[in-house]
């Protein structure tokens, strides 16, 4: 499982990795003392924990009813139980001129391209959010749907992976796609397929398919098994293919870079292994996220913001899980450390959402901001982590997080995840939902091509321009849909060529079905996935 190293004698190695394992233990070992020092010091303040009112809030409850059928909007292929009336089959020939049915999946966007990083992060958060909050899902009928949406894309990585060291990662040339403005059941333009392999590697859109497959693993265990140890074989293949291929995607394919460019891989490599610990419950990926690779690639201590293209927030949250939940007594004292490296690493990102800097990082209004392309992405992301990581905080009864001599509660974190939430739902400055469909007012002019022709118009790759600038309302709904949010002054411009704030996303919704699905109830979260 590691990556491929020079040889070197038995001897030297066994040497090497004594030197590195003490270096573990004294630099570790020291900054855990530092960032448990003041933590011990306040042991006497610990407050009464406080836990949220029980029963279901009926507005998160519509939230997920509605957010969850943006799924629906952007799937490819021969639809089943379709509940969207203006939607019809589409990219039924997706992948066949490589003998491959690649007919299944999303469209990640506005458009019609099939990108397998974004789609494949959709799944690993969708996977999440069930795993968490599937009984909230459950209670307001919402988990067969979140499910099938799931396994729709799962179905769709399942074929891109026709080999161990092949894998199709986009479907539709790009500059084509963006030079046409059509109905996916009218598109008649060449769909290339895609792919990765020994000689163009891509670690992070690989890992992050192995990570979906292996979260997606967890959620079908008990309903199909064997569904299951297929996505789970899948998953362990293309994270050694990964590890033993080490590139960026989009270096590889140098196409992808104006599109969905990524910064690096071995955030995607922690993430997946990380999955695929609590798939397995194999030591070797513990070993793997914390003495192989934690202190080169984990950043302890300096917390990032999650996104589709940063998965090391997420990476600490989900293995805070074990010290939270209870430490494996087969994993050795500095693996046991650095794993505490990771929760503290969680911690600190906690205090940064609770303390974000007013001009920097958060609008007058109150939202979490970062970026003015697809903005809400941080913020309902972070939430996501927020409410998560509190849960963690009230199953386990840990009180209180301390942060800049500061106590805060669980019920601290979950009230800023409440906040950015209903800044979605509604209560901004623009007093507008940024969830299409939810409220009664909400963008009409959703950049989406699907959305913003009528059924049965006759448009080529060109004419359907006329539609994009158009002045009338999209004629058909992208229900569920999360745009790409407000400009730092809470503004937002309801117009379809303005793709930086009206496009919506699938990993936009994902996010926010575990927000939301995560504030449904206050009922905690499972001590275990499996």
């Amino acid at each position: 499982m590691e990556a491929k190293t020079k040889s070197t004698s038995d001897s030297d190695e066994w040497h090497w990795w004594l030197l590195v394992a003490a270096m573990v233990v004294l630099v570790t070992g020291a900054a855990y003392v530092t960032m448990w020092r003041n933590f011990h010091e306040h042991r006497h303040e610990v407050p009464q924990i406080r836990r949220p009112p029980e029963g279901f809030v009926q507005k998160y409850s519509e939230a997920l009813r509605v957010s969850t059928q943006f799924f629906d909007v952007q799937k490819s292929g021969k639809l089943e139980n379709n509940r969207i009336e203006w939607r019809g089959d589409s990219g039924l020939n997706d992948g066949k001129d490589e003998n491959v049915d690649l007919s299944k999946g999303m469209y990640d966007a506005g458009d019609l391209m099939k990108f397998g990083f974004p789609m494949a992060f959709t799944a690993t958060v969708l996977a999440w959010s069930i795993l968490e909050y599937g009984q909230h899902m459950e209670a307001v009928n919402e988990l067969k749907h979140a499910q099938q949406s799931l396994k729709w894309i799962t179905d769709y990585l399942i074929n891109a992976h026709p080999s161990d060291n092949v894998l199709y990662i986009q479907v539709g040339d790009p500059e084509i796609d963006h030079k046409c403005w059509q109905r996916p059941e009218a598109s008649t333009e060449k769909r290339p397929a895609t792919q990765v392999n020994n000689s163009h590697p891509g670690s992070d859109v690989a890992s992050e398919t192995a990570a979906a497959m292996a979260a997606a693993s967890l959620v079908f265990k008990n309903q199909d098994p064997g569904y299951s140890k297929l996505l789970l074989g899948h998953a362990q293949k293309l994270f050694e293919f990964a590890n033993n291929y080490p590139g960026v995607y989009s270096k590889s394919i140098p196409i992808i870079q104006e599109y969905y460019n990524s910064s690096g891989f071995v955030d995607e490599l922690l993430w997946a292994a990380s999955w695929l610990y609590h798939a397995t419950g194999d030591h070797d990926y513990i070993r793997y996220v914390t003495v192989v690779h934690g202190n080169a690639f984990a950043n302890w201590g300096d917390p990032t913001w999650f996104s589709w293209d940063n998965k090391l927030a997420g990476t600490q949250v989900l293995l805070s899980r074990i010290n939270f939940f209870g430490m494996d007594t087969r994993i050795p004292i500095v693996e046991s450390m650095n794993l505490q490296m990771y929760r503290r690493t969680a911690e600190a990102l906690m205090c940064t959402i609770l303390l974000p800097s007013a001009t920097k990082e958060k609008t007058n209004g109150g939202l979490i901001w970062l970026n003015e392309w697809d903005s809400l992405q941080y913020a309902i992301g972070n939430a996501f982590l927020a409410v998560v990581f509190s849960d963690y905080m009230f199953t386990s009864k840990t009180p209180y997080l301390y942060c800049n001599g500061k106590l805060y509660e669980p019920i601290n974190l979950r009230d800023f995840a409440i906040s950015q939430a209903d800044y979605v739902l509604g209560n901004n400055p623009m007093n507008m939902s940024y969830l299409v469909g939810y409220g009664l007012n909400y963008p009409k002019y959703v950049h989406h091509r699907g959305a913003s022709i009528p059924v049965g118009s006759i448009t080529s790759c060109q004419d359907g321009f006329k539609w994009l600038n158009s002045t009338r309302p999209n004629p058909n709904l992208a229900i569920g849909a999360v745009v790409g949010g407000p400009f730092l002054n809470d503004t937002y411009i309801d117009s379809r060529n303005n793709s930086m704030q009206a496009e919506p996303t699938t990993y936009n919704s994902a996010f926010f079905v575990g927000l939301v699905s995560g504030l449904v109830a206050s009922t905690s979260v499972v001590r275990s996935f499996t």
